[in-house]
């Protein structure tokens, strides 16, 4: 590890360097120990939950989650294995884009509570161990923003240049959406400016200018803000375009980017607190990773791996891992500071923008085969349970995320197989509220008049899917993510060791080994509704015992170092190589 402890040491000192004109009057931080490196890698080796406050759980009965509805449910979480909760928007807001169109990033939003709440849920959830972050949500406000509303107003106000602005409307006024088949432009004009106003997401959502100095220093003023309160990191929303040199003349479709923001804002949030990050939401191809971590590790502490997250939905519909095992590679080289995210369902589609039209049209038949199932011409709106179907993929699913190169996040709902609501408009098909038991409203709320409807009919309805059934049943899909979680504790190989894709002679097979302090594990699995048999070749000086963590039997490798592993249909194994 020494050589990482360096790397964290010049770092830390590089971050010490930076322009401190905005803190003078705060005190240099004390010398960090080897023992505070370590504590500042905590990402390497967590499980995050993904949670929506709204919809949650409601504790006054007015059918809205809140945060004290959340406070009450830590201890369901701690029992999880839940060690980080990443907060969705919960800032004030007008809520057309389910709280991303923010309206005071300074607040906390009446119809989730006070700010008092807030900090209560902070102070109960360290209590038990478990950090919080939230969404950095600076690519844009919402329209109504007191600062877009001062901007529109004339050309002189101090808020104009907040914003990205055109006399004319650019050529490519229509090219470049995110949302493509349901935004119509990026440029939209407003007769009060006299002006069109750039917007990569909806057109009640500006862009804020980035290039501009005064909407930096804003935006580190928001961060340091939610650090005071107790923040350990921040999920950064939409981060290539938070970053892109935006003007009237610009190509959405070839973009610069301004990558020195990033930097500013790591060295800034490791200023005041050395131990929180930066979750980066960025969908890059890999040959683009290394500027979002950074060269040394000095940006973003952890990006969501999208690319591997395409290729590992292909290997489910396929059976296919030749794709898997070739991303999970194109996607090694990042520095030994950072982690990837793997997920298997986040809050929005399943984006399978980056794989072939061949490709993504098996994924489309297997999981998602109705246009209503579909989104943006790239991806699926559907929960994880009834698009995999089967219990079997569904646990080699899991099996799969807390054991890949990466950091597991899950998304609310997912730990109990919650089904989707395909009524709903575009991705709020997979944000219904949280089934808790078979009383009322799941047991989300005692109210008339629910935020959302709770899923109630058919087989992923609330009295066949919920919290309270699963906890009795030790053989239920919520009891087996626990113990997935319990394992993935067990071995920080996994977050803070080496690791290579095996030669398993099978075209259905993944095997990973990682190694680290002398520790070697070895991760298989079938990927094949059919057993297969496949070679492992992993033995290392002195290790010639497969010892298998989820049964604790034990297997002798042969003088040939290979051991031939029988797997059933989906079948798999962690294995611990011992001497």
């Amino acid at each position: 590890m020494k050589p990482l402890i360096l790397m964290l040491c010049l770092g830390l000192l590089a971050s010490c360097q930076q322009n401190t004109s905005e803190t003078e009057s705060e005190k240099v931080p004390p010398a960090p120990t080897p023992t505070d490196f370590m504590n500042e890698l905590w990402y390497k080796n967590t499980l995050i939950y993904s949670v929506d406050v709204e919809v949650f759980q409601d504790s006054d009965g007015n059918g809205i989650g809140d945060f004290t509805g959340l406070t009450q449910r830590l201890d369901y979480l701690k029992q999880l294995g839940v060690g980080t909760i990443w907060l969705a928007p919960f800032q004030p807001t007008p809520n057309r884009d389910d709280g991303y169109d923010i309206a005071d990033f300074y607040g906390v939003d009446p119809n989730l509570g006070t700010p008092q709440d807030f900090d209560k849920f902070i102070r109960q959830a360290n209590q038990q161990g478990i950090r919080v972050m939230m969404d950095l949500v600076t690519n844009h406000t919402s329209d109504q923003h007191p600062w877009f509303r001062q901007a529109r107003q004339r050309t002189d106000s101090p808020y104009r240049s907040w914003y990205v602005w055109a006399k004319e409307r650019p050529e490519k006024w229509n090219k470049g959406m995110v949302f493509p088949g349901v935004q119509q432009a990026i440029w939209t004009f407003d007769k009060q400016a006299g002006e069109y106003y750039y917007h990569r997401f909806y057109d009640f959502q500006p862009d804020l200018n980035m290039q501009n100095p005064a909407v930096q220093r804003e935006m580190r003023k928001i961060v340091r803000y939610w650090l005071d309160k107790g923040v350990a990191g921040f999920r950064v929303d939409a981060v290539p375009f938070l970053i892109e040199i935006a003007d009237a003349n610009f190509d959405p479709e070839k973009p610069s980017h301004q990558f020195d923001i990033i930097t500013q804002l790591h060295q800034y949030i490791q200023w005041h607190k050395r131990d929180a990050i930066l979750l980066g939401e960025a969908n890059v191809d890999p040959k683009e990773q290394e500027p979002y971590f950074g060269k040394d590790g000095q940006n973003m502490q952890m990006m969501f791996n999208f690319f591997a997250n395409q290729h590992l939905f292909y290997a489910l519909a396929t059976a296919e891992t030749a794709s898997l095992k070739k991303a999970l590679n194109e996607t090694k080289a990042i520095p030994p500071t950072a982690q990837w995210a793997q997920f298997l369902r986040n809050h929005d589609e399943i984006d399978l923008g980056r794989l072939s039209d061949s490709e993504r049209s098996k994924v489309y038949a297997k999981f998602g085969p109705d246009t209503t199932m579909q989104l943006y011409d790239r991806g699926i709106r559907r929960r994880l349970a009834p698009m995999l179907g089967d219990p079997r993929l569904i646990e080699l699913a899991y099996s799969l995320l807390f054991s890949l190169p990466s950091m597991p996040v899950i998304r609310y709902g997912e730990e109990i197989g919650m089904g989707d609501d395909l009524t709903l408009q575009e991705r709020l098909s997979v944000r219904t509220p949280m089934q808790w038991s078979t009383s009322t409203n799941a047991g989300f709320s005692t109210g008339t008049k629910m935020v959302r409807p709770v899923i109630s009919q058919g087989p992923y309805g609330y009295s066949k899917v919920n919290v309270a059934t699963q906890r009795s049943d030790s053989a239920s899909l919520l009891n087996r993510v626990s113990r997935f979680a319990r394992l993935r504790k067990q071995c920080p190989e996994i977050g803070l060791g080496a690791w290579k894709v095996l030669d398993t002679k099978s075209d259905h097979v993944l095997a990973i080994q990682y190694n680290w302090q002398g520790r070697t594990l070895v991760i298989v699995h079938n990927f094949s509704p059919e057993p297969q048999q496949c070679a492992i070749n992993a033995t290392t000086k002195g290790q010639r015992k497969l010892v298998n963590l989820l049964d604790n039997q034990s297997s002798a490798v042969g003088a040939t170092g290979i051991y031939t592993a029988q797997l059933p249909a989906y079948g798999y194994t962690w294995y611990r190589l011992s001497s």
